[in-house]
């Protein structure tokens, strides 16, 4: 089977010149939930901003074998879609940002394409799954909690519905164990679902317990390589 996303000979520079990582190499196909993880420093967030063409990288990412540039750089972040660990740096208000997002072209020509009420109210839905209040919504996001930025920022990208492969960043390192278990629950079952456009999950843990309970696949990025781990 075709893998839907590939990454192959990835490589990134820091400013210096020096490799943060190089030569890796992944195969990502629907229903994998990759557990990424590795020491802090690592380049694990750099490795998953690349996968989303946010950083300059030497090497091809390819999705459905198409590259971004193929695809349209806008059009591919739609599909291949990065969710941060902080995103409070974000200005303004949720609603702003998802009406921002909703009204960009290339979600304005996505094949899945809904009208801005529906979107608007899936990711309310979403939102009220993870116990993410209405009025949060409405609050700049430098006055949200780390907690409650993080469950806002998936369901918009969950809302959204685009998304065949989600890279995550740490999704539940601000979050009680009751929300994290709500996360890891709303994830796994729209991977292994079939009404969400969401096919996989690039999901950084450095929790083994997560790990175990959500992944499928596991790779231990160390010393400029990425490599794949069996677990029993």
């Amino acid at each position: 089977m075709s893998p839907l996303l590939e990454i192959r000979n990835i490589g990134c520079l820091n400013p210096d010149n020096h490799y943060v990582f190089q030569d890796i190499n992944l195969e990502v196909h629907s229903g994998d939930i990759i557990i990424l993880q590795g020491k802090s420093g690592c380049g694990k967030t750099t490795l998953l901003k690349c996968m989303s063409h946010l950083r300059p990288y030497k090497g091809d990412v390819l999705l459905h074998g198409k590259t971004p540039k193929a695809l349209g750089i806008p059009s591919y972040r739609t599909h291949v879609m990065y969710v941060p660990q902080r995103p409070s740096l974000l200005p303004g208000t949720p609603r702003d940002f998802l009406h921002t997002i909703i009204n960009l072209r290339a979600h304005q020509t996505h094949p899945n394409k809904c009208t801005e009420e529906e979107i608007t109210q899936q990711t309310l839905d979403i939102a009220s799954q993870l116990h993410a209040e209405e009025l949060l919504w409405d609050r700049d996001w430098s006055n949200l909690s780390g907690g409650e930025s993080q469950r806002i920022a998936l369901s918009v990208a969950l809302g959204l519905d685009t998304a065949e492969v989600l890279l995550l960043d740490e999704p539940t390192s601000a979050l009680d164990p009751e929300s994290s278990g709500l996360v890891e629950r709303l994830i796994t079952e729209r991977v292994r679902g079939s009404h969400a456009s969401l096919k996989a999950v690039i999901w950084i843990t450095h929790s083994e317990e997560q790990g175990q309970r959500v992944g499928t696949r596991f790779c231990q990025l160390t010393a400029g390589e990425c490599k794949e781990e069996q677990r029993i």
